[in-house]
């Protein structure tokens, strides 16, 4: 099988190289239709990886090469995609220091992203906030709302209380209507930016059944899209099922998390589903059973987009720390099987790619291609794969 793979990879990779090589270039914004993604009236199928690092490195223009460097990794290896994040709330090195008041050093390293990712010919999606305390998130925000009087506790009320809200909603305007200071297009006009990202990995653990965040995602939706109607919309979610269809909760990892796949990405201004799997963080036991959940929890959701919600999968995040090229080869093949048949699940973004000397961002999942020499080989063949399918 191996042999098989690497002979069609060669193949497909000669007619990549025909065609012009790197990834797509177009004129348009990628939109959805129906179930599927499209790009200048064509299919758009893609391959890609999660950096959640280039805006801090890019800050600093010593170190813009690394972000160079992996954007044209991407780019040689037919990827399309980078999902990256557009917030770094309080802390060092922030993007938004204190409600609404910007670090312009770091928003130009964004500038950068953005401006490099046109040049390679590559997508980003743009998250706008963690759920976690990491780049401050959340807890940020509600300390900020604290330190200012407000009546707040806890990080849940992130999702519910009005000045917190106003916050949130205030870096969503900004960033979206900042004018990228290297190409002179502001954001909301960029059709290099695939999508925003509401929340990365909304999760609240005060309110199981749901209705916090899905109150919080269809408020925000709404404003996101009154402010930009040319870019798609995803919620974040790493897609555990909820209380609107309990018989599904079945292929949950034995938890929940206060999100609902369904319900969240019913939502009308939700432009595609997206889910992240990580089996050797949520479920114990042999190598098998972990495999096992991987497949049923890809399959479930790629049922539920295409015969429940009509609407594009991505999964945006995925990724394990020891024998990863079955892992890998077994997501790939999933993605592709569904996009070959038509299927709604059409793109994959591992979790993470580093470029060398970037040893502090190392969390045991990072891929760098000049040590991982199988798993470059792995990743090019999927990217040519799925990119032939357009």
């Amino acid at each position: 099988m191996v042999a098989k793979r690497v002979l069609f990879s060669l193949g497909l990779l000669a007619l990549f190289v025909l065609q012009g090589g790197g990834a797509y270039v177009g004129s348009g914004f990628v939109r959805t239709s129906g179930t599927h993604f499209v790009l200048d009236g064509r299919p758009f199928y893609s391959n890609g990886f999660n950096a959640y690092w280039l805006m801090l490195m890019a800050s600093d223009p010593t170190q813009r090469y690394k972000v160079s460097s992996v954007l044209q990794q991407a780019s040689d290896y037919g990827m399309s995609v980078v999902r990256t994040w557009a917030f770094s709330d309080g802390g060092s090195n922030p993007l938004q220091y204190s409600p609404g008041y910007y670090n312009e050093n770091m928003f130009q390293g964004l500038d950068f992203v953005i401006s490099e990712a046109k040049k390679h010919g590559v997508f980003l999606i743009l998250s706008l906030v963690n759920n976690y305390a990491d780049f401050g998130g959340r807890k940020q925000y509600v300390q900020w709302a604290k330190e200012r009087g407000a009546d707040v506790h806890w990080d849940n009320d992130f999702y519910w209380h009005e000045v917190v809200k106003g916050y949130y909603k205030n870096h969503v305007k900004t960033v979206l209507t900042r004018t990228n200071t290297m190409t002179g297009v502001a954001y909301k006009d960029d059709p290099t930016i695939l999508a925003w990202e509401l929340i990365n990995e909304p999760r609240c653990d005060g309110d199981l059944s749901g209705k916090t965040v899905q109150n919080w995602i269809a408020e925000m939706a709404v404003y996101v899209k009154s402010i930009d109607g040319n870019h798609m919309l995803e919620v974040g979610l790493e897609g555990f099922y909820g209380e609107s269809v309990p018989e599904r909760k079945q292929f949950n990892p034995g938890y929940e998390v206060g999100t609902d796949y369904i319900s969240n990405n019913k939502i009308s201004e939700i432009d595609f589903a997206t889910i992240h799997a990580y089996p050797d963080q949520w479920i114990s036991g042999s190598d098998d059973a972990q495999m096992a959940f991987l497949r049923s929890w890809i399959q479930s959701h790629i049922d539920d987009a295409g015969a429940t919600l009509g609407k594009p999968l991505m999964i945006t995040e995925f990724g394990r720390k020891t024998e990863r090229d079955s892992f890998y080869w077994a997501v790939y093949n999933m993605i592709y099987n569904s996009a070959r048949a038509g299927g709604p699940c059409t793109g994959g973004l591992f979790w993470q790619m580093l470029a060398q000397g970037m040893d502090n961002f190392r969390d045991g999942y990072e891929i760098i291609f000049s040590e991982s020499p199988s798993m470059a080989s792995i990743i090019s063949q999927q990217s040519h794969m799925i990119a032939s399918l357009s």
